[in-house]
């Protein structure tokens, strides 16, 4: 496509911070749907960046920010308000004993920073173990435990970091299974962590859900396991549902579908709907470990009142919509459209994933499972020309995968669109039309 005006001129002042831009310029934002400004409706798979999973601005939401303007809006870190105390206390009694103690900030990357931070404090220990083809973040902590495609060219990372296989079934990172994983893959990496240890851990980091690795789930088998391993170095397991929490997967938090609460829980993206807002939730033991050592995270909007005050008001949402089941229902819905698709096409290698969280791979062929890229990206390309926004994992080396994340809100006759402009975009980029 040919670079509009507008945004050849907005990069002369606008630091190129994701690659290249979009070439839409996007007015406003409703529902299932984003407009241009010059008026085109594109149908969004993506919830924005994944947070805006009840819908582009909820009317709830909206008239939770209008309400808090006529209140408070930012304090000094050490105040308290009243929406800051209800939304913790809504939070916990949201999540099992042993999540009690909540702290909010503003992104995914800062409640990893203060779990890893509370860790290390309490285990006395610096070393963090992540998965391969994770994303935790962009600041110091959390990048130095994403292992995706963001850590080459910026100097070192954290002491400490280590890293471990991601039980990716469809693609076995050790070459042992085929299409379903037998944990063997975490009993190797955890090996090849230990030899490279220095007897200081602290913590281990993960995702329910994989989504920048594309899109990688999983087992309560897994999990399970993983917790007893930890527990036997001594480390916490800080579980980061910065995509999963808040409904996405059919449950209220994804560590439901596992069977294994965590040490510490991340919220972000579903937290705050849109808005700025994150959590880190703790048990009360640590919380009060961490206090007695004389913890100290403080930041220039942490507790805000307004951001709080949506937070409350997606609790709401999630609640009394009934948004899980939701998303149990339309997921199922559009798995199934999906695998039909994958029948259909040959380049479709797998369609994974759980409520509307979903991923669906593209390959050469099924046999090789050699990924097909450039495919990939012509299709995301094309479904955008024709009106539906979709995510394609572009990592060079990495294979190309669509995360399909919707809003929890999609109706089934906006799926159905999507599919359809789905197939219609495969058609025409293996045909290269």
């Amino acid at each position: 496509m040919e670079k509009p005006s507008w945004l050849t001129e907005a990069e002369e002042t606008l630091i190129r911070y994701c690659g290249e831009f979009s070439p839409l310029l996007i007015q406003k934002a409703r529902g299932s749907f984003i407009y241009t400004k010059d008026g085109n409706k594109i149908l969004d798979f993506t919830s924005g960046q994944m947070c805006s999973v009840f819908g582009h601005n909820h009317q709830k939401i909206v008239d939770a920010i209008r309400s808090a303007t006529e209140e408070s809006i930012h304090l000094l870190s050490t105040m308290l308000s009243p929406s800051v105390i209800e939304l913790s206390k809504q939070l916990a009694a949201l999540l099992p004993e042993g999540l009690d103690k909540c702290l909010f900030v503003n992104t995914g990357s800062e409640s990893n920073e203060v779990a890893i931070r509370m860790a290390k404090l309490s285990t006395g220990g610096f070393e963090v173990i992540g998965f391969l083809g994770s994303w935790h973040g962009m600041t110091a902590g959390s990048q130095s435990s994403t292992y995706s495609h963001t850590r080459k060219g910026y100097g070192p990372v954290i002491p400490g970091s280590l890293s471990i296989p991601a039980p990716y079934a469809y693609r076995c990172p050790i070459k042992h299974c085929t299409n379903k994983c037998d944990n063997t893959c975490l009993e190797v990496g955890m090996e090849m962590a230990d030899r490279q240890s220095v007897g200081a851990y602290a913590a281990c980091i993960v995702e329910p859900v994989l989504s920048a690795a594309g899109i990688i789930a999983l087992s309560p088998g897994y999990l399970k396991r993983l917790k007893v391993l930890c527990e036997e170095r001594g480390m916490h397991l800080i579980l980061d549902e910065a995509q999963t929490g808040f409904g996405r997967l059919g449950v209220n938090f994804g560590f439901e579908l596992l069977e294994t609460a965590p040490d510490f829980l991340t919220l972000s993206k579903t937290l705050g709907g849109g808005l700025p807002l994150a959590a880190t939730i703790t048990r009360k033991e640590i919380e009060e470990d961490c206090f007695s050592k004389g913890f100290i995270n403080v930041t220039s909007h942490i507790s805000d009142p307004l951001p709080a005050a949506v937070g409350l008001a997606m609790i709401d949402i999630l609640i009394n919509e009934k948004m899980a089941e939701h998303a149990a229902e339309k997921g199922a819905f559009l798995k199934e459209q999906l695998e039909a698709l994958q029948d259909k096409y040959e380049c479709i290698g797998d369609v994974r994933g759980q409520g509307l969280l979903l991923g669906m791979e593209i390959v050469r062929d099924r046999a090789s499972k050699e990924p097909d890229i450039e495919l990939g990206h012509r299709i995301a390309d094309t479904c955008l020309q024709m009106g539906l926004s979709m995510n394609i994992v572009r990592i060079k080396g990495m294979s190309g995968v669509f995360r399909i994340a919707p809003p929890l809100s999609i109706t089934k006759e906006e799926i159905g669109l999507g599919v359809e402009i789905l197939d219609k975009a495969i058609q025409r980029s293996l045909n290269n039309d």
